[in-house]
């Protein structure tokens, strides 16, 4: 293991020598987020002096580049205390990658236009017709923050990548939302990735086709790389939408007059039978009727987040025969067997790095959501390991 800590300013510029005598350092690549790292320095006067506002931390790992972006907090916390600390005490870094400048910023409806020179007269929404997704995100970022925005909100030394011509065409609106929010819309329904890397004196932002690696990248128990699993499994929050239409009656209506009639339609996802009934009421004032099925959608809607919650997430670790960043990454298919004998795929959504001089280094990657999830499929992937694992128990 070669780790090896540099300090830039935003231009890129090294603003000191190497860092040594650090103690601790954890760094996690997250699949389109920005990433999140910290590291435990010597407090000496010439490290303090390159934790300034604006800098970089770039993190070498065997002479690549493996994390590079802003200290968010520089300086959390510094400590020296006469009993436990010898001089000059110890300071922790906080830091992201370069997609955590990205993520600051929020989309404009006339992005030539300064924020106070924005249209006053009607809510203007910005309009992107693009032959692909890649194309959305990329204009999205160039506009906003990349070479292409107003000179006041450029990233400094952010360019555009290579193009990978990914995605299929789309249509997007967006007004003063998170551009990373917006980021992601448009790359979910081709499941690209976006990232941010350093290349010499820049910093390139750019769009890519994550891989289908199930029958190649797998990790099992006895294959001596799955560390962990974990998963949850939660009632439904309402297995009946109770949806309430019609137009809100006058203090005293006409007797039998329609308009001030109410519409009542029930939406059942049957979830009951499972679990136990649930009721939810909705009220969607200014549709008259069902006809068109809107009463309905309603209802159908709302069960996305009223379905059963699910997660399942696992934790590998890097072995000689499979790595992280070499063999596979961010936002990759790739095959897990748990102890039970059930085989899931899943994407791979953080890989993290700890490493210590004197203990050597981890590298571990989270596959599949810590994030609870409504789709049916994941309820039922969790459903079916609980019940393997009854089953196991059965048998001891």
């Amino acid at each position: 293991m070669t780790v090896q800590l540099l300090v830039t300013d935003r231009n890129l510029n090294f603003v000191g020598d190497p860092i040594t005598g650090w103690t601790k350092l954890t760094c996690d690549l997250n699949f389109n987020a920005p990433a999140s790292g910290s590291v435990e320095l010597p407090a000496w006067p010439s490290v303090m002096e390159q934790l300034q506002p604006g800098n970089r931390l770039v993190v070498v790992r065997d002479q690549q580049i493996w994390m590079a972006g802003p200290m968010e907090f520089p300086q959390d916390p510094y400590s020296w205390d006469l009993g436990t600390n010898a001089s000059p005490g110890t300071v922790v870094v906080r830091f992201s990658d370069d997609l955590a400048r990205i993520a600051g910023y929020v989309t404009y409806p006339e992005p030539a236009k300064s924020f106070a020179d924005q249209t006053t007269t009607s809510d203007v929404k910005r309009k992107i017709v693009a032959s692909t997704a890649e194309e959305t995100i990329r204009t999205l970022v160039n506009e906003t923050c990349g070479p292409g925005a107003l000179p006041a909100r450029r990233i400094e030394r952010l360019v555009l990548d290579t193009i990978a011509d990914v995605g299929t065409a789309q249509v997007l609106t967006t007004r003063f939302e998170p551009l990373l929010d917006v980021c992601r819309k448009a790359a979910v329904t081709d499941k690209l990735g976006f990232r941010t890397r350093q290349v010499g004196d820049e910093i390139r932002f750019g769009v890519y086709e994550p891989r289908d690696l199930t029958k190649t990248v797998r990790f099992s128990d006895g294959l001596g790389n799955l560390r962990s699993v974990q998963s949850t499994l939660g009632a439904p929050t309402a297995t009946s939408e109770l949806v309430m239409g019609g137009t809100d009656p006058a203090e005293d209506p006409p007797e039998g007059d329609p308009a001030y009639e109410r519409v009542y339609v029930e939406v059942s996802s049957n979830q009951h039978v499972d679990w136990w009934r649930v009721e939810k009421f909705i009220e969607k004032s200014g549709v008259d009727d069902d006809s068109e099925g809107e009463l309905t959608e309603a209802g159908v809607l709302a069960f996305g987040n009223d379905n059963p919650t699910a997660s399942l997430s696992t934790v590998t670790v890097d072995t000689e025969d499979l790595r992280a960043g070499r063999d596979f990454g961010l936002g990759d298919k790739v095959a897990v067997v748990l102890p039970t004998g059930l085989e899931i795929s899943d994407v791979v959504q953080s890989i993290g790095l700890a490493a210590e001089p004197d203990s050597g280094e981890l590298v571990t990657t989270v596959i599949g959501n810590n994030d609870k999830t409504t789709t049916t499929r994941m309820v039922w992937t969790v459903r079916d390991l609980a019940y393997r694992l009854g089953q196991l128990e059965g048998r001891g």
